[in-house]
């Protein structure tokens, strides 16, 4: 099959499932942005999304969806580490030039500490919420309870400093994903080249300041529902 067997097709999969994880970043910000303004609004939002057999089943696909954009990263980025050679020294001469973005010459660090992000983000949240709500494990916080989940997360500035890392990372890989991955579905061309790069850093930054604030505001207790 050739969307798995060639460097296209591999690109076409990559850039497919890269543009469905960033619309559910999209909803799973819009959600958290509920918590600024509503302890009770963003509970009856986690208590639907909670172990229901819906949430559950797209739980599984949005992790199917980040294994295989995960693993086709690898597999690209380690075709293009043997196509190149020794030369890859002499390309990062020219990239070096300005011709390409730091963000697409470090793509699989980015994409490392994205991962391990993403990785606490599941221990944090997922894992002591769905996961538990699932097996009936028992919780000091009731599991349905996401905006005390939330409180509890970022009272510990350990977790505020990793998340902070992790959204600007996320920002770096989104921001060159995004048109990288229009590009490669052929919706881009000389005109609409620049306009997607301009749209796609637009777009990603207000997805991570949606994020970023509200790590900010539960940080210094500054969301109006912790009554400060």
């Amino acid at each position: 099959m050739w969307l798995i067997n060639s460097s296209i097709g591999r690109k076409v999969v990559m850039s497919v499932t890269g543009i469905a994880l960033i619309l559910f970043l999209t909803f799973h910000g819009c959600m958290n942005l509920v918590a600024l303004f509503s302890e009770e609004g963003y509970n009856m939002i986690c208590e639907f999304l909670g172990a229901n057999w819906y949430a559950v089943v797209a739980t599984l696909g949005l992790a199917a969806l980040a294994v295989i954009h995960i693993v086709f990263a690898f597999i690209l980025t380690a075709q293009n580490r043997t196509a190149r050679g020794n030369n890859r020294y002499e390309v990062a001469t020219v990239v070096n030039s300005g011709k390409v973005e730091w963000s697409s010459k470090n793509m699989l660090v980015l994409g490392i500490i994205v991962l391990l992000g993403l990785l606490l983000h599941l221990f944090n949240f997922w894992y002591n919420m769905m996961f538990a709500e699932l097996v009936g494990a028992y919780q000091q916080i009731d599991p349905a309870d996401g905006f005390a989940w939330i409180k509890e997360t970022f009272a510990n500035p350990v977790f505020v400093v990793l998340y902070i890392i992790w959204l600007v990372a996320l920002w770096f890989h989104l921001t060159h994903g995004f048109w990288s991955a229009l590009q490669t579905i052929g919706w881009s061309g000389k005109i609409w080249f620049q306009r997607w790069k301009c749209i796609g850093i637009i777009y990603v930054t207000l997805l991570i300041l949606a994020f970023l604030v509200v790590v900010l505001a539960f940080a210094f207790k500054c969301a109006p529902s912790l009554c400060c």
